[in-house]
């Protein structure tokens, strides 16, 4: 009888959990779709704790943060639903979108920029590999390619290294080519790709 009662009691815990962080998943959901990422943050974060593999709800938080501008705290998320589901080509995306805000960010050091900009190339590279036909992954690392070349020119940082610029340029007018070649319309994949164009150009007349 008392075994009876302990196992009644676990099972009815248990139940109650589940409903709890249902709960909040979709009223996170809910917040999310409303654009209201700020409390959406709130809510999954409970979600979260009650259940830290609910791999559905670490991927909003992630996405909440994201919109947030919490950037660290997304590849936080985002690392999280890859160890749940490491073929989650969206996790790996968004983690790299982070990652390459942090890249770009002037406050973040030298040292962590190089980190930052490799870790979103790799991450986007992953995503293209999880997911070949969708092109935002090319499109967004060919950018990223673009911008880590501009970073490996600037001097005085203790990481210029004009041929591996030179390298970065050379993927990123790859990328871009394969992105516009899908949609010649697309003026800005024009302008992108010739701003890695010239840039190579300028490298190799100097």
């Amino acid at each position: 009888m008392k075994y009876r009662f302990i196992l009644g009691f676990l099972i009815f815990s248990s139940f109650e959990t589940i409903q709890a962080q249902n709960s909040y998943v979709k009223l996170g959901q809910k917040a999310l779709m409303d654009g209201d990422f700020k409390n959406a943050v709130s809510i999954l974060e409970k979600a979260c704790i009650i259940d830290s593999t609910n791999a559905n709800a670490l991927w909003m938080l992630g996405y909440s943060y994201y919109h947030c501008d919490s950037y660290k705290k997304s590849i936080i998320a985002y690392t999280k639903v890859i160890t749940v589901k490491p073929a989650d080509a969206t996790a790996y995306y968004y983690r790299a979108r982070a990652k390459g805000h942090l890249a770009n960010d002037n406050l973040v050091t030298a040292a962590d920029k190089e980190k930052y900009f490799l870790g979103s190339i790799l991450d986007f590279t992953k995503a293209a590999s999880l997911n070949p036909s969708d092109l935002k992954n090319y499109q967004n690392r060919g950018i990223a390619y673009k911008d880590y070349g501009m970073f490996k020119l600037i001097k005085n940082t203790g990481f210029y290294d004009k041929n591996r610029a030179a390298n970065a340029f050379r993927a990123s007018i790859a990328d871009l080519q394969k992105v516009l070649d899908s949609d010649p319309s697309r003026l800005d994949i024009t302008s992108l790709l010739d701003l890695s164009k010239e840039q190579l150009a300028h490298m190799n007349r100097k």
